[in-house]
Formats: C-alpha cells, structure tokens, sequence
C-alpha cells in the first residue's frame, strides 16, 4: 500500500473513531430539547409559545444561570420543563427565592407509578386536560391539588412565603403533541400568569445561552472550548486513537526495517517467459524436439558416448549395453522424438515423465 493510501486510511479511521466516541459521550438533541419551546417535535413546546404570544401574554425565555435570577426586581414567575424525570426536592437557594414572592412552575418530577390509566382526560376551568402518565402524587396537608383524580395529584402546589411551587408529574402538560386539544395549551397559559410576574421560560434548562454568558464561562472560542474539555474523556480518545494506528501500522514503535528484495535469475526469467509464449501457441513439436535432444545428449554423456549425436539404433545398442535393460522403451522414446507433429499436452507431460523414469534406470 502506498504512504498516500495508508495516510488517508489512518485519518478516515481516526475520524470515525472521534465521531463515534462523540455518539456515545454526549447528549443526544433530541433529548436535550426536549420540553425546548425552541423544539418543533411532539415533545417540544414551540407551539404553546406561539400560543402565548398569540393571546398577548408577555412571556421571555431566560437563557442565564439561576443565580442570575436574583437580580431581578420584579416577581418572577419561571417555568422550568425538564428533559428528564427529576427529583421535586428544593435546595435552600430556591426555597429562599421563592420566599421572596416568586413563582417555580417545574413540569415533570419523579414519583411512582399508580393504577391509574396511563391516557386520562381531567377536569379543569378550560375543559379536559389530557394527561399521558400514570405518575400520582399523594396530597399531605401543606400541598394543594389542582388537576388529579382519585390516584393522585398531578399538578399541584406548595406555598413558600410570599411565593409557591408547581409542580407536575407530566413534563408534556402543554407539549406539540396537545396542539388539538387547547384545554391542555390555556391550561398551562393560566398557571405561568395569574399573578402580575414577569414570566420566564427555562431555555438554560436546555443548553441554550446568551452571548455574554457564553462568554463568561469560556465557550465563545474554539480555543475556550478545548481548555474546558474534561481530562479522561479526551485522555480516552487519545488512547483510543493511539490503539488504532498501531493495529493498522501493524508494527511495534521504530523505524520501518526495509525488506531485501531477491535477486532475479535471469536465465530463469527468460525460460519460464519463453515456456509461456510456446503454451500459448501450443507448439509442443519445438518443445519435443529441444528437450529430446537435450535428453538424448544427456544420457550420451552418461554412457561415456561423448556429445556428437548418434544414430538411434547405435544408441539403443549401447543403451542395451551398458545397463542390460529392455531397448523398449528407449526406441519409443526416440521413436515418439522423430515425428513432427504436435502432441496434446498430457501426452507431452507422459513423454516427459518416461525420460525421468529413464534416468532412474540408467543410475
């Protein structure tokens, strides 16, 4: 294989490797955006977005870390969508902001499984509100239901304060797929604004930033990225990499050892070139007759008769001779030499085959 060739095949390698490693290490888009009002797909809440621009609700979506939260002036109400079931749990931060006045309204939050139909239509002031989950919250005195049925809750709330919780077993409460059914869509529009707050909708959530912050935490260039990437992911793929161009220089570290090339035997060259062209042309007659005198001179020189050719039947008669066998099969061998015809290839091979056997009788 040529330097170029193998030169190519090592990068392409190379990239599918870092490519593959990229499938597996990382986040898929479609589950990040899931719950995105960026997303048009069924999970997405880009249509109930629309929807609230469409009604005049003044609603933004917040692209900042959550600390950033706390600049604000006015009462915040910030929905939260999750990508994935997670714990209702609030950490001291966040019950302090909402004890400030402020509203977190979290779609989707971990809790059993229950009898419940998985597709169920429930009651509300807009009309039935279609839920996909058989996910039940069980109420205690400090919560309030209000959308459940006789298994559970599933939105309900809980009072911080000045401010309140919302929770929800469905992160799909209002997601693409519920376009036909406004119930579902009106729903959620009168959770984010009942009260007189500023509505935000989590997109930091879901992997999207403003410009400043990307800045500010190191993702604006090429270079910022690199010098954030975690050691043992990038130490692995170095590793991986490393694997594959050994396996495919199939040698172990050093210089290349450069093999000797054997010589040519000329004479050889030229009698299997001119074996091959008298194949071709199946002149087996030219070929009978070389070797049979070849042959003939051969086995003179063995019976101590000299190098001038001799006549057959002189032949034969020291043939008899010297070695006391049967004149039989050298006249037949002579005999098969003098005609000038061409032979089939098995025979030629058989005629061949009867000078070796005479040469064994001769020794």
């Amino acid at each position: 294989m040529k330097r170029s060739n193998r030169l190519a095949w090592l990068g392409a390698i190379a990239l599918a490797v870092c490519i593959l490693l990229s499938l597996i290490a990382a986040p898929t888009s479609s589950t990040i955006n899931s719950g995105s009002t960026y997303s048009r797909a069924a999970d997405g809440y880009g249509a109930w977005y629309a929807f609230m621009q469409q009604q005049g609700i003044t609603i933004k979506r917040w692209q900042r870390p959550w600390s950033d939260l706390k600049a604000e002036k006015s009462p915040v109400t910030l929905l939260q969508v999750y990508s994935t079931l997670t714990s209702p749990l609030l950490n001291p931060e966040e019950r302090a902001w909402l004890a400030k006045g402020n509203i977190l309204i979290a779609l989707g939050v971990r809790y059993p499984a229950t009898g419940a139909d998985f597709s169920t239509m429930q009651n509300s002031p807009f009309g039935d509100v279609k839920i996909a989950t058989r996910r039940r919250y069980k109420k205690t005195e400090q919560q309030q239901i209000l959308l459940g049925d006789r298994f559970g809750a599933v939105v309900w709330e809980e009072k911080h304060d000045q401010g309140k919780v919302i929770f929800s077993t469905t992160p799909y409460l209002a997601a693409n797929a519920y376009q036909d059914n406004l119930s579902n869509f009106k729903y959620l529009a009168d959770l984010v604004s009942k009260q007189n707050n500023v509505i935000f909708v989590d997109e930091y959530l879901h992997g999207y930033e403003d410009a400043d912050v990307q800045q500010k935490e190191g993702e604006g260039d090429l270079l910022s990225y690199f010098a954030n990437i975690p050691l043992f992911p990038a130490f692995l793929q170095t590793v991986i990499l490393l694997l594959v161009l050994i396996w495919a220089l199939n040698r172990r570290f050093g210089k290349p050892v450069t093999l000797n090339t054997p010589g040519l035997d000329n004479s050889e060259a030229y009698i299997q070139a001119l074996a091959g062209v008298l194949q071709k042309a199946e002149s087996t007659d030219f070929v009978v007759e070389m070797v049979g005198k070849e042959e003939q001179l051969q086995l003179q020189k063995s019976l101590g008769l000299g190098q001038i050719p001799l006549e057959p039947q002189a032949l034969i008669n020291a043939w008899v001779e010297k070695t006391g066998a049967s004149p039989a099969e050298l006249a037949a061998l002579l005999k098969l030499q003098s005609r000038k015809r061409p032979m089939s290839e098995r025979d030629l091979l058989s005629w061949l085959g009867k000078w070796r056997n005479l040469r064994k009788i001769q020794n």
